[in-house]
């Protein structure tokens, strides 16, 4: 029997990627599922770089990811500006930062726009949505894939939407169907091996995007959207559904994981 449960032991725990020391990349992590995750990986010993489009908007996350004991930086950068983009990523290299996780989490809604008025969407939501939500994240992706390909390990997370058939947000969810191929076909090439590459949707909790009527309290999305993070299985381009793992503890989670 101790046999047995030692051998189940060590499987469970190979099935989890150690991120100790490593640094990842967060996006929109001032506040909501980005600073939750953001600091899940921190509690684990993940040293974190926090992007915001302040760095004060920062300061308080900052502090609590260092009262962890880890490293950690804050950066500013306008995602919809893809020249700050690429700016944020060279100030992220010029200060030596190694970075194998990526959490692509910030995103934007630009408005709700009610039946009959989403027959008169402007063609600035779509550009403006896609701006941030689109090619903000692949301007990151590209920057680290090869990176990741080249040193055999990484994992990128890209934060999607289950919204469907609603007019009434037809920017955004376009925007991250956008994301959700591009993810998807850049993924075909990685499959199987030790750079994994996902999308997950974290459900729509209370935060600033999802407003007050969410039915999802914004810790309901842990440990579901870092779940790419940590499987070790070799799988891209899957979409990990946050919600049903609510309440899950990590190792929960990851066995449950398809």
């Amino acid at each position: 029997m101790w046999i047995l449960m030692t051998k189940f032991a060590k499987t469970k725990q190979t099935f989890m990627t150690e991120i100790k020391g490593k640094w990842a990349l967060v996006t929109g992590a001032s506040r909501g599922i980005g600073a939750l995750a953001a600091k899940f990986l921190a509690e684990r010993g993940c040293n974190v770089v926090l992007q915001s489009r302040k760095k004060s908007h920062l300061d308080a996350v900052l502090a609590e990811v260092k009262n962890m004991g880890v490293e950690a930086y804050s950066v500013e950068c306008q995602l919809e500006d893809d020249k700050d983009v690429k700016r944020m990523l060279k100030e992220i290299d010029d200060n030596g930062t190694n970075i194998e996780i990526v959490l692509n989490n910030a995103g934007i809604q630009v408005t709700y726009r009610a039946y009959p008025e989403y027959y008169n969407t402007p063609a600035e939501d779509f550009v403006e949505s896609l701006k941030v939500n689109t090619i903000a994240p692949m301007i990151i992706c590209y920057h680290y894939l090869p990176r990741m390909i080249k040193a055999g390990f990484g994992r990128i997370v890209n934060t999607t939407s289950g919204i469907n058939l609603e007019p009434e947000q037809a920017a955004y969810s376009a925007s991250k169907a956008g994301l959700d191929k591009i993810t998807k076909d850049l993924a075909s090439k990685i499959d199987g091996t030790d750079v994994v590459l996902s999308l997950t949707d974290p459900g729509w909790c209370r935060t600033d995007l999802g407003g007050p009527n969410a039915p999802n309290a914004p810790e309901s999305a842990l440990p579901g959207v870092v779940l790419g993070v940590f499987a070790d299985d070799k799988k891209s381009g899957r979409i990990i559904s946050a919600q049903d793992y609510a309440g899950m503890t990590l190792e929960q989670a990851l066995a449950k994981l398809k």
